[in-house]
C-alpha cells in the first residue's frame, strides 16, 4: 500500500481539497502542522493520482509532495485514530466500530470514510456545544456539512426539517449514508455557496473557513434567528463577528480551543 501526501499552505487548503476530491473520490485524509496542511491519499501505486495531476491541482498553493510504502495493517490504525467524544454532556458521537454504551446521552454514530471526521476537530465540537445552548425546534441549516456530524446531531435534538449541504459530492453522500444508519430524515444535497441562494432557516450552523463565513456575510439575505459560526482561528474570530453584526446578527457565545474558535450569533431584538 502507498500513502501519498501533498501539503500546502492553510490558506489554500479548502480549494486544494476541492480539487483534490475530484481526483481521489474514495476520499482524502487531513491532518495539520502549524501553517500547513496535510492532505493524503492510499491506493496500489496503479491507483493514485498521478504525480502531474497533484500538483495541478495544488497550483500556487503547492508546497511539497511525497510517497512512502505503508504496512497492510494501516486501515486498523486509521481508525484507532477515530475514538468517541462526549459533547456538553449531552450527545456522544462514535465511529460504527465503536460499541454503543446504554446511558442517557445521545447517540450520533458517524462514519467518517476518508475523508471526513466523527465530530473530534475542535470547531466540530465547539459547534455542537454551541447548538446545545439553544433551544431545538423548526428548520435547521447546516453548511459545510461533511459527515453531517452537526445535522443529524440537530436532527436527534429535535430540530427539522435538517437541511445538510456541501460543495462535495463526497460530502453529501456520505452524509446521506450516516443520516440513515442514525435512522435519521436529512436532505442532504451539494451547494455552492458563491452561486447557489443561501437557504432560510431559523437555526444555521455554518461551519465554513474565514474566506466563506464572510462570503456567507455577504450573501445572506434575510439573517436567521440563530446563527453558530465555526471553522475560524482565534485571530479571524472578531473580524468575522463584525460581518454577521452589520446584518444585526448579535454575538452572544464564542467558544475556543487552542487556536480555534467558534460563534454563537443571535438575531439582534430576539428574545
Amino acid at each position: 500500500m502507498i500513502r501519498l501526501a501533498l501539503r500546502v499552505r492553510r490558506a489554500d487548503a479548502e480549494l486544494v481539497l476541492a480539487e483534490l476530491l475530484e481526483l481521489a473520490p474514495n476520499g482524502v485524509e487531513e491532518s495539520e502542522d502549524g501553517d500547513v496542511v496535510e492532505f493524503a491519499v492510499y491506493g496500489a501505486p496503479g491507483e493514485l493520482p498521478a504525480l502531474p495531476a497533484l500538483r495541478a491541482a495544488a497550483g500556487e498553493a503547492f508546497v511539497e509532495v511525497e510517497t512512502e510504502e505503508i504496512p497492510d495493517d494501516w486501515y486498523d490504525g486509521w481508525k484507532a485514530f477515530h475514538r468517541p467524544i462526549v459533547v456538553g454532556e449531552r450527545v456522544r458521537v462514535r465511529p460504527p466500530w465503536e460499541a454503543a454504551v446504554e446511558d442517557e446521552l445521545i447517540d450520533v454514530v458517524i462514519d467518517p470514510g476518508m475523508a471526513f471526521g466523527t465530530g473530534a476537530h475542535p470547531t466540530t465540537r465547539m459547534c455542537l456545544d454551541l447548538m446545545l445552548e439553544l433551544v431545538p425546534g423548526g428548520p435547521f441549516a447546516d453548511l459545510g456539512c461533511g459527515s453531517a456530524v452537526l445535522g443529524i446531531a440537530a436532527a436527534k435534538l429535535g430540530w427539522r426539517p435538517v437541511l445538510a449541504l456541501d460543495h462535495e459530492a463526497a460530502a453529501v453522500e456520505a452524509a446521506a449514508a450516516n443520516a440513515a444508519a442514525n435512522d435519521v430524515a436529512i436532505e442532504a444535497r451539494r451547494w455552492d455557496l458563491r452561486r447557489d441562494a443561501v437557504p432560510a432557516a431559523p437555526t444555521v450552523v455554518a461551519n465554513l473557513l474565514r474566506p466563506l463565513l464572510l462570503e456567507l456575510a455577504r450573501r445572506l439575505g434575510a439573517p436567521p434567528a440563530h446563527l453558530v459560526a465555526g471553522g475560524l482561528l482565534a485571530e479571524q474570530a472578531d473580524e468575522v463577528a463584525g460581518a454577521f453584526a452589520a446584518l444585526g446578527l448579535v454575538e452572544t457565545d464564542r467558544r475556543s480551543d487552542g487556536e480555534w474558535c467558534a460563534l454563537l450569533l443571535r438575531r439582534s431584538g430576539l428574545a
